[in-house]
């Protein structure tokens, strides 16, 4: 069964609407989804990325964990991402882990991004971490601990703070039609109720 946001009628009026933004939906990469392993995912996903536990997974606007290749994005303890954050290639966002005792229990912590962030390649976001907005994750950075406070630049393993940013100097733009993923930002509030759920904890 397709998706219903990757009916044709939809998933045109998406492609039409998201041409030049930061996540714009593609044909080839929505049909190729709607056939493959990351079907469940309300949001375009590139063929080599894997996306797990869909439902568990808040993204904002033009917001897309996975878009690019490579990426393994693990909402089993729930993510919620801002609005209008970009997610580099071959990034890791895993919101469970293994009990170092016991490798049968699965340790569940959400994962919380705020709006206008960006993860750069090879970087990794670890289970309970909170990263405040306009927070940048440098390439290969291993994020253990949280950075609420956003505005910030966080580089290394572990990653620490390289650079502070002017919340002055941060822009936050908006494009004329805004979606979640395949969704527009009208329909995204009951679809939300409808399907999708963040674990509490």
């Amino acid at each position: 069964m397709i998706p219903t946001w990757l009916l044709p009628h939809r998933l045109a009026r998406s492609i039409r609407e998201t041409r030049g933004t930061q996540t714009p939906v593609g044909l080839r990469n929505a049909v190729l989804q709607g056939l493959g392993f990351n079907r469940a995912a309300y949001w375009p996903v590139h063929p080599s990325s894997v996306v797990s536990a869909v439902q568990t997974i808040i993204i904002g606007v033009e917001t897309s964990p996975g878009l690019m290749p490579g990426c393994y994005i693990q909402g089993t303890g729930g993510i919620d991402i801002g609005d209008y954050t970009q997610i580099g290639p071959s990034v890791g966002i895993i919101s469970s882990n293994h009990d170092a005792t016991d490798n049968r229990v699965a340790i569940k912590k959400p994962i919380r991004i705020g709006a206008y962030s960006w993860l750069g390649m090879h970087s990794v976001v670890l289970p309970g971490v909170h990263l405040g907005e306009f927070t940048v994750v440098g390439a290969g950075a291993i994020v253990t601990k949280s950075f609420p406070e956003g505005f910030v630049v966080l580089g290394g393993n572990p990653a620490r703070v390289i650079r502070q940013l002017d919340p002055a100097k941060c822009v936050r733009h908006k494009s004329q039609h805004e979606y979640h993923g395949y969704i527009p930002r009208p329909d995204f509030g009951a679809f939300r109720n409808r399907y999708l759920k963040l674990p509490t904890g």
